[in-house]
């Protein structure tokens, strides 16, 4: 009890990212045939999705104005995100009612928590401010996914339209970051690539629709190869900055780091198949095996930090 009073219960909402993390590193270690570690990744996002969702509840109805509060915050979309980054790996088991159910719940909470956290965007913000392009792809993402399993074609068109609104959200979002975070960033800086990795991602279950067939294939196909090059090329300038300005501390939002690191290396492998490039697929492979050593690091410091009030309660008595 004493460890929920003290950190379960202060975790900020950027603590969705932990679970928008590990959903993605299951999703990519089952494109890579791994699938019992896949599994075990996509166990502990669900573990962690439900006490997240439970501690949501509790806000809402128990402390509604501190609630109100951070849904005001971009760090709140990560619910958004990360329902569908777990209805998308639920879609590739096949469990498409209960895939569709979380896709349902997400535009829910998009269609709520989105406008209120435009409303109350500021300037020279943190790389949280590309949420509201992660989350928008992310819908679009889990509604390409379920459109190629499902006889519903309006879920195309759910993509197509996600799809084309995250860009222009990336594009007013890159209006309000603050680029010194680049530098100083504890490590939602990488939101900045991460949200045009989603958006390549979705780009690809586009690609890969029958639906778009022709000038849509030609043009869809253009599209989501310029946003991988521009996620892949701020992908280099993040880790240089990294190595030039090392921040090993841990902090929640190195979670945010994890999220964009395993979506690039998932869009790498995701767009080589839909846009048969098959030589993408290497580096892809080196990428999620990056971000699964990263995962584990910012776990390490997680599971650190999560012990440090237990053990200072212990020395005390």
């Amino acid at each position: 009890m004493p460890l929920r009073a003290s950190w379960w219960t202060s975790l900020p909402p950027a603590a969705g990212s932990a679970v928008m993390a590990t959903g993605i590193i299951s999703v990519g270690l089952r494109l890579l045939g791994h699938e019992t570690l896949s599994r075990a990744a996509l166990a502990l996002a669900v573990a962690g999705w439900l006490a997240l969702a439970a501690d949501f509840a509790v806000r809402l109805f128990s402390e509604r104005s501190r609630w109100e509060t951070e849904a005001d915050t971009p760090p709140a979309l990560t619910a958004v995100a990360a329902t569908c980054v777990l209805g998308t790996r639920f879609a590739l088991l096949d469990r498409l009612f209960l895939a569709v159910c979380l896709l349902v719940g997400a535009a829910v909470l998009w269609l709520v928590l989105l406008p209120a956290v435009v409303r109350h965007w500021g300037h020279r913000m943190p790389g949280a401010v590309f949420l509201v392009c992660v989350a928008t792809q992310a819908v679009a993402v889990l509604s390409g996914t379920l459109a190629a399993a499902l006889p519903a074609r309006p879920l195309d068109v759910v993509a197509l339209v996600f799809f084309c609104l995250g860009l222009l959200l990336y594009a007013a979002a890159l209006t309000r970051f603050d680029f010194t975070n680049v530098r100083t960033g504890a490590g939602d800086q990488w939101v900045a690539g991460g949200a045009l990795a989603i958006s390549a991602l979705a780009g690809s279950k586009l690609v890969a629709a029958p639906l778009y067939d022709g000038v849509w294939h030609g043009v869809l196909r253009t599209v989501t190869l310029l946003v991988l090059a521009l996620d892949l090329a701020w992908y280099l300038v993040l880790l240089v900055a990294e190595v030039r300005s090392p921040r090993p501390r841990y902090d929640v939002r190195r979670w945010a780091t994890v999220f964009p690191m395993g979506m690039t290396a998932v869009a790498v492998l995701s767009v080589s198949t839909a846009a048969e490039i098959p030589w993408l697929a290497g580096p892809g492979r080196v990428l999620l095996w990056i971000a699964v050593a990263v995962w584990v690091c910012v776990c390490a410091g997680m599971v650190r930090q999560a012990l440090r009030p237990a053990a200072a309660a212990r020395s005390t008595r």
